[in-house]
């Protein structure tokens, strides 16, 4: 069914949105191996573009699919924006992960992102996919009483992006306060999969104690999964933005200078939408790059 999505103060989707709820799924993909391991990723890694056609007028089309995930032991959602009709085969990912209150498909709306993905393609950016899902509020790591954010990413959300085709070998990573956090941390544990990261007002701290309350189980969890003052991993490009008014803009300019930063812009803005979404286009430009195919 089409589901018309309303506008909202947080920004609304003007698309439409194709939903697969839990009784009509189609083609989920194939078990994950166990341990998410490099099987459960794989997928082909074309030397050339592949054919597709860019949606020419409007916004990217939407898919929203609901599957049960073993990892954080409940239903998520995970919505695919295509800026591409027909098949989508070797077309590369760029996950989005949402920040602390969100979820996959209010990240969406909030960002506006069926409607950036598609002006930026069409503006000449090499298509890619831009993924969503439900993490929660664990800040996208596992935790100790068992929600497993990273896990489900490796072992239930790749293998259904391979299954339809998608170039999951080597992607790029997307995120605003927790979900920014998310994706470094991402890139920091899996530099053989994250080729990029766009990171804005990325929420991260210098002690446990300052931290926000749930966002760590512990100290010693926190020193496990920590990113400031980590550097760069290998092979990962870097754009991180925030606001001068934002409370993470210190901890974000420290982190940009840790991490080489190859693109940064730290202008007017709070911890808001309104700064996240005029950091966008940068961003996706900035992932198109990334994740183009090199010259055949």
């Amino acid at each position: 069914m089409l589901l018309a999505v309303p506008t909202a103060a947080a920004g609304a989707v003007a698309g439409a949105w194709w939903v697969r709820g839990t009784g009509g799924q189609s083609a989920p993909g194939p078990a994950a191996p166990a341990g998410g391991g490099p099987a459960a990723r794989q997928s082909p890694s074309p030397a050339t573009a592949p054919a597709v056609t860019v949606v020419p007028t409007g916004p990217a089309l939407v898919t929203q699919t609901q599957f049960h995930s073993a990892a954080r032991g409940r239903t998520v959602s995970m919505v695919v924006v295509s800026p591409a009709v027909g098949p989508l085969d070797g077309l590369p990912v760029c996950l989005v992960l949402h920040g602390r209150g969100d979820d996959a498909r209010r990240g969406v709306a909030l960002l506006a992102l069926d409607s950036a993905l598609a002006v930026a393609v069409r503006a000449g950016a090499s298509p890619f996919v831009a993924v969503a899902v439900d993490g929660g509020e664990a800040y996208w790591h596992r935790r100790a009483a068992g929600d497993d954010p990273e896990q489900m990413i490796l072992a239930e959300v790749l293998p259904r992006l391979a299954a339809q085709g998608l170039r999951t070998s080597r992607l790029a990573a997307l995120g605003w306060s927790m979900g920014g956090y998310g994706a470094l941390l991402l890139a920091e544990r899996h530099p053989d999969l994250v080729a990029a990261v766009a990171a804005s007002s990325p929420a991260m701290w210098r002690t446990y104690g300052a931290s926000a309350p749930g966002a760590f189980d512990s100290a010693a969890d926190f020193a496990a999964h920590r990113v400031l003052g980590q550097p760069p991993a290998t092979g990962v490009a870097y754009r991180i933005d925030c606001g001068r008014g934002d409370p993470f803009y210190a901890v974000s300019r420290q982190s940009a200078d840790e991490l080489a930063a190859g693109e940064r812009a730290f202008g007017a803005g709070g911890h808001d939408p309104t700064f996240w979404r005029a950091a966008l286009p940068a961003q996706l430009a900035f992932v198109a790059r990334a994740l183009a195919p090199a010259p055949s």
